[in-house]
């Protein structure tokens, strides 16, 4: 669990890994060793000011430097919010996240669709599940290629999709919302690397994993899967 200048879900992620059944250790930005950890979370919040624009400066870290070789030699990596946007920087994920439409900050929960399950982040879903995680962020507007876009598409790589009011049992107000709360082109929540390793998505599965303090325990699923994809019983 990597910690940069500014995160704010780094203990949230790894109360989600011991929550999952793993053992959570936490990296700091400054250092390339990362520890004999077997998988990596770059977690949401900011880093480095998000000067530049957000993750540009993270994505130079030495810790970036080491989790890209780890993550080029096969390692299990996810980016969350701020951790997908670094991913994209550091080009582990293809496309950008820019200012939301509207340009206004969106903090909500958020119902997604799954969409891809065979990766190393999302076996523990079904496909078409629908599942309800907050989302909390100012740039999360997914862009990329058309080319690039179609090639997600088309290699199944989208691993979630942003829904609308409706499509997972809301009610009341919910019911009203738009589906896409950012603008993300393809309404892309969650994108797959090619070879099924390396996930980032824009929600936040940390802040889903009890029903006491979240909406639902769905984000869960992610650190489960990590955990089923690495032998760990879970």
């Amino acid at each position: 669990m990597v910690t940069f200048p500014g995160s704010l879900d780094d203990r949230d992620a790894q109360r989600a890994v011991r929550l999952a059944g793993g053992d959570p250790v936490a990296l700091w930005h400054g250092d390339a060793d990362l520890a004999g950890v077997d998988a990596v979370v770059l977690p949401g919040g900011f880093s480095y000011g998000d000067h530049l624009r957000a993750g540009a400066i993270a994505r130079f870290s030495p810790v970036v430097g080491a989790v890209v070789a780890a993550a080029r030699s096969g390692m299990p990596v996810l980016g969350i919010c701020n951790g997908f946007q670094v991913l994209c920087e550091a080009h582990l994920l293809p496309g950008a996240l820019t200012r939301n439409a509207g340009m206004h900050f969106i903090c909500r929960d958020q119902w997604l669709r799954v969409e891809n399950t065979t990766s190393s982040w999302t076996s523990a879903f079904e496909v078409g599940a629908s599942v309800i995680i907050p989302v909390k962020h100012g740039e999360g507007r997914y862009v990329a290629s058309t080319e690039t876009l179609a090639e997600l598409e088309g290699e199944g790589r989208v691993a979630f999709r942003y829904l609308g009011g409706g499509a997972g049992g809301e009610q009341g107000d919910d019911a009203r919302r738009p589906a896409n709360p950012n603008g993300s082109l393809d309404d892309i929540a969650g994108i797959v690397s090619a070879d099924g390793k390396v996930v980032g998505l824009m929600p936040h599965p940390e802040h889903a994993v009890e029903s006491l303090t979240g909406p639902s325990e769905d984000g869960l699923g992610l650190f489960v899967s990590a955990l089923q994809s690495l032998g760990v019983a879970a």
